[in-house]
């Protein structure tokens, strides 16, 4: 890594400019059975990657959301999800919410079939 690099990769660590704990991020990459060690380079980018993609993620929601009281809320983030295809990934993570009634009338309109064994 060049001196230039590693200069703002150490400024960056060393400022307040990240909120994630890098101790839980870390923890994270290493339950990845691919992973056996994380240089502290690569750490600091990944947790300051993860938290832009929050914050991103955060504010398309907000835009595209309800807007009321200044809140931001499932149903926003849920929405931004399935209608952005950028964020699509998330759509088994981030579901849109649908209350029981609906679910079981979704059932008996489209009712699944037993697996033959």
């Amino acid at each position: 890594m060049s001196s230039n690099v590693e200069e703002k990769v150490n400024h960056a660590s060393n400022s307040k400019g990240i909120s994630l704990p890098m101790t839980r991020v870390k923890l994270i990459m290493k339950s990845s059975p691919d992973v056996s060690s994380i240089n502290q380079e690569a750490l600091l980018l990944t947790t300051k990657a993860t938290e832009l993609f929050v914050q991103h993620l955060a504010l398309s929601s907000f835009n595209n959301g309800s807007g009321k009281d200044q809140t931001l809320l499932y149903s926003d983030l849920a929405n931004t999800v399935e209608e952005k295809e950028t964020f699509q990934f998330l759509t088994d993570i981030l579901p849109k919410k649908i209350l029981v009634r609906d679910y079981l009338k979704l059932l008996e309109e489209n009712p699944i079939e037993e697996a033959d064994n």
